[in-house]
């Protein structure tokens, strides 16, 4: 959750938006998560291989950087972004404004829990640094499969895979917040009926989950 700044000590109450974005603060957090979070993404995103014509959502799509460089990356293809949160709906809307307009992109208001989309929809899904707040993480996962098509992937990135303490703290502070170890998450992956479960670690902390529909 390393999104501000040393010299930025804001109560504890912003970070409140780390889950749920709302206002002016919620438009703050959003900007600082695209900026602090482009090193973790970067190498999450090397463990996807994403061809030109991708059909591809994005879910917690936060402040839309990430739906830059899937538009980038699948530039045949389309991308789809979906947030919980009006705020964070409207940024990644203004962020990749050109491709929004152009149709290549949209962004949706919407629950992970009941996804608004017809079954087998996307070859590649990724959420980043959002899994954390999902209320209700069987249901989601099963949600996410269900629109994955066969021979698609998921995949998760977190900053935080729960093999130290230091992420005790985040979870004090924002309701609603749980820290997933990688034994867990391939376990419910698995229950959801994914498979070739591949994880991945890198110092402080970061964890990246992959896992394919067949």
């Amino acid at each position: 959750m390393a999104v501000i700044s040393e010299n930025f000590n804001p109560p504890e109450s912003f970070f409140q938006n780390a889950c749920r974005p709302e206002g002016e603060d919620g438009a703050l957090m959003l900007d600082k998560m695209n900026v602090g979070h482009l090193k973790l993404a970067e190498w999450g995103f090397a463990h996807l291989q994403i061809k030109d014509d991708a059909d591809i959502l994005d879910i917690g799509c936060g402040g839309g950087a990430n739906l830059k460089v899937h538009l980038a990356k699948s530039s045949r293809g389309t991308v789809t972004g979906i947030d919980y949160s009006p705020v964070s709906v409207e940024k990644s809307r203004e962020y990749n404004l050109e491709a929004v307009s152009s149709g290549r992109c949209r962004v949706i208001e919407g629950n992970v829990a009941g996804l608004p989309f017809e079954d087998n929809s996307f070859d590649i899904i990724t959420a980043f640094e959002t899994v954390y707040f999902w209320p209700d993480i069987e249901r989601s996962l099963a949600q996410v499969y269900r629109v994955l098509r066969k021979g698609g992937t998921f995949m998760i990135c977190n900053e935080d895979g729960g093999e130290t303490d230091k992420g005790e703290k985040w979870t004090k502070i924002i309701k609603g917040m749980t820290i997933y170890k990688p034994e867990r998450l391939r376990r419910l992956l698995t229950e959801a009926g994914f498979t070739n479960i591949a994880v991945d670690t890198k110092d402080p902390d970061w964890l990246t989950v992959t896992a394919e529909k067949h």
